[in-house]
């Protein structure tokens, strides 16, 4: 089983929910509907990786940078910043045949996390930032989000219990793309606008 780090502590969630479609303009850019309810879908722990992929098979990788939440006792506990790798086009194919989207969001090594930082206060000032090759690519936080935290842990509470240390992505802001081999990657999450966390990566 793969393990995220808090405060140089080993954590092995038992799985990450993500919350998809949470920003109004990522949605835009992907020419997407706005959805009536929560967007819900799951990634294995297999899906944890190490390292940044720009490929995975024959299939190019999309990063989507997003505020990732590490849960303890039904709470928030600890902030990372995590990278939701997505084979877009296997998307797509699976989205028109109305297919669910697994292979193409919950393959091995379709998550890349950075460290994770207790969370001091609350949710609602965390922002995120992420850079590649210098140059800012996406920010947004909370204040933009569809289903903020505290919103995104009541209604997963109705159908789903989560164990301590699992993790919850909670959604991209706009500025999605390719990911293209050697380009270095740079995230942040913020609180108030000071550092929490930060992680870097360099494409393979």
């Amino acid at each position: 089983m793969n393990s995220i780090t808090v405060e140089n502590t080993p954590v092995t969630p038992s799985k990450i929910v993500c919350i998809g479609r949470n920003y109004a303009a990522h949605i835009q850019e992907l020419g997407n509907e706005i959805p009536e309810e929560m967007v819900v879908f799951l990634k294995p722990n297999s899906a944890i990786s190490d390292s940044l992929a720009s490929t995975h098979g024959s299939e190019v990788l999309h990063y989507e940078g997003e505020i990732a939440l590490m849960v303890q006792a039904g709470q928030v506990a600890a902030v990372g910043f995590g990278l939701d790798l997505t084979k877009r086009g296997l998307q797509s194919r699976l989205k028109e045949n109305g297919l669910p989207w697994e292979r193409a969001k919950a393959f091995d090594g379709a998550l890349v996390l950075s460290d994770f930082a207790p969370l001091p206060g609350d949710t609602q000032a965390l922002s995120l930032e992420l850079h590649i090759d210098g140059k800012l690519r996406q920010a947004g936080g909370v204040e933009l989000m569809m289903y903020p935290p505290s919103t995104i842990l009541g209604e997963l509470a109705k159908f789903m219990r989560l164990e301590d240390g699992d993790i919850i992505m909670t959604g991209t802001p706009a500025g999605v793309g390719a990911v293209a081999p050697g380009e270095r990657f740079h995230g942040r999450v913020l609180q108030h606008g000071q550092l929490l966390v930060e992680g870097q990566w360099q494409a393979q």
